[in-house]
């Protein structure tokens, strides 16, 4: 009975362990293995076959010395297809999707930041429909004077795509967003990207091009979150964002829809500059950051924060500001207004259309 239960007690676990490991294996060279559809199948099947079999070992009394060398075997392939998955690396060279093609150059000189490469595109009736500019800007950062949350919802409540806004006393703004870089005609799959299938890229892009894309051209639901940053920690963040973009250049990195994505670097750039910011689920289901932010104090905590979502819906405002179907000078006045600003008093500014209709949040 003794050596009965010691059995039981270890076949479990590596069990559990063996499918994990071959469920990873099967994954990993199917979204990775080879270009050919034939050759990818032989290998997922044979791997899966394998994988099988040691299990069904683990299932039937005695033959130890089978289970055994089927676990040897088991161990010695998942050791090979490991060393295989090490030797994948981030490339540069790839025929990248038109709006994710070029990197961001970025480099800071006292108050002035130079960003090559901001991509200001016109938008028009599809993603595919566009008029591609790729532009040269310079910032002062002594007049930079806000930050703002963006998050658009294509999905569900759960997952939302998260931007920031910074702007700036001269009236212009600028967006940063962390993104998948496909590759031309590539779909976007959140399981392929926990294996390696995309490289990762800062996108730093005007309002008109970045936002409004979602808001007008993509009918995602897109809301604006004024942030409560002191001055210091506003620069901090864009400094940070300067910093990533030159990592980037120098070694790329993939994106990983768990742990390399819109949100986590986000917060990993942040927590840089407020130490002990504390983790929260709400940083993987991204549709809940707005909360988030808002039960730290970085929101306008004088409303609840239902009236904040509420208010910072801004998909008919930003439709309402084309002008035959082109965007406005003004759009990003136009998506602020009715949008509470925690730097200033109630009242005082980016307080008219409240009454805005609005859907609630997918």
């Amino acid at each position: 009975m003794p050596d009965l239960l010691l059995s039981l007690a270890w076949r479990g676990p590596l069990a559990l362990i063996i499918a994990a490991a071959a469920a990873w294996g099967g994954l990993a060279l199917w979204f990775r293995g080879p270009d050919t559809l034939a050759a990818t199948l032989i290998l997922v099947i044979g791997w899966s076959l394998l994988g099988l079999a040691v299990l069904a070992s683990l299932c039937v009394p005695g033959h130890a010395a089978a289970r055994l060398w089927a676990l040897a075997v088991f161990a010695l392939t998942f050791a090979g297809v490991f060393v295989w998955w090490s030797t994948i690396t981030p490339r540069q060279d790839k025929n990248w999707a038109p709006d994710v093609a070029r990197l961001l150059d970025a480099r800071i000189t006292g108050d002035i930041v130079t960003l090559d490469n901001v991509r200001n595109f016109a938008w028009h009736s599809s993603r595919e429909d566009f008029t591609a500019r790729w532009e040269s800007r310079q910032y002062d950062l002594s007049q930079l004077t806000s930050v703002d949350l963006v998050v658009s919802y294509w999905m569900g409540p759960k997952i939302a795509h998260t931007l920031v806004s910074f702007g700036f006393a001269d009236g212009r703004y600028l967006v940063f967003s962390v993104e998948v870089r496909r590759t031309r005609g590539q779909q976007f799959s959140p399981i392929a990207d926990f294996f390696k299938e995309s490289e990762l890229v800062l996108v730093a892009a005007d309002e008109r091009d970045i936002v409004r894309t979602r808001s007008n051209v993509r009918g995602e639901q897109v809301y604006l979150y004024r942030v409560a940053m002191p001055a210091a920690e506003r620069r901090s963040l864009f400094a940070a964002y300067v910093d990533e973009a030159q990592q980037l250049q120098r070694r790329p990195r993939f994106y990983n829809t768990l742990t390399s994505n819109c949100t986590t670097i986000v917060y990993d750039m942040v927590k840089r500059i407020v130490p002990g910011l504390p983790w929260d689920v709400r940083l993987i289901l991204s549709g809940y950051l707005p909360d988030y932010i808002y039960d730290l104090g970085a929101l306008d905590t004088r409303r609840p924060f239902a009236e904040l979502h509420r208010l910072g819906y801004i998909n008919d405002r930003a439709l309402a500001s084309d002008v035959n179907g082109h965007a406005s000078e003004d759009f990003s006045q136009a998506i602020r207004r009715g949008v509470p600003d925690p730097q200033n008093p109630p009242g005082a500014s980016h307080e008219t259309g409240a009454d805005t209709p609005h859907p609630d949040r997918p």
